[in-house]
């Protein structure tokens, strides 16, 4: 059976960053599963995916614009120190829940200026190249209810 729309595609990775870092893998873990069509990996890895069959190795590289998009200044801002009232000692690489004119989403504190925080909304891979080593390691039919939920259900059935 091929990878196409519809099918749970179960995967072991490793992704690697231009210089060769793993940032990622599926190593000593359970393959990851996902819905075929449903958008729950990125873009460019399921275009990739399309057409595969259990078993199949192979190597592709994700552009930004596939991945998790180009970096967006506009999603860097500086804001004051009392916009983290209760959060208690503040340093770089901290993740917080921010409610933005484009909804709610994560940011990260890249530096800390006195009494200026300097946070990024963007995905911490947004303008990076993704590599990715892939084998497949199971394809099958999705059942209704992965259909109707739009993602892969664990063993026996719905799990959240």
């Amino acid at each position: 059976m091929q990878i196409a729309d519809r099918c749970v595609a179960s995967f072991h990775y490793t992704l690697t960053n231009d210089k060769g870092e793993v940032l990622d893998s599926s190593s000593g873990r359970e393959p990851l599963a996902y819905l075929h069509g449903a958008g729950n990996i990125v873009p460019g890895l399921e275009k990739a995916m399309s057409g595969r069959a259990m078993g199949d190795k192979f190597a592709v590289d994700v552009t930004p614009e596939e991945g998790y998009g180009v970096h967006d200044p506009n999603l860097v801002q500086v804001v004051p120190k009392s916009a983290f009232r209760g959060a208690g000692e503040l340093r770089p690489g901290m993740q917080f829940r921010a409610d933005s004119s484009r909804g709610p989403m994560s940011v990260v504190i890249t530096a800390i200026r006195g009494e200026e925080v300097t946070v990024d909304g963007n995905h911490p891979l947004a303008g990076a190249t993704l590599h990715f080593q892939i084998e497949v390691t199971e394809v099958r039919q999705a059942s209704s209810e992965e259909l109707t939920h739009g993602h892969v259900h664990g063993p026996g059935g719905h799990h959240h």
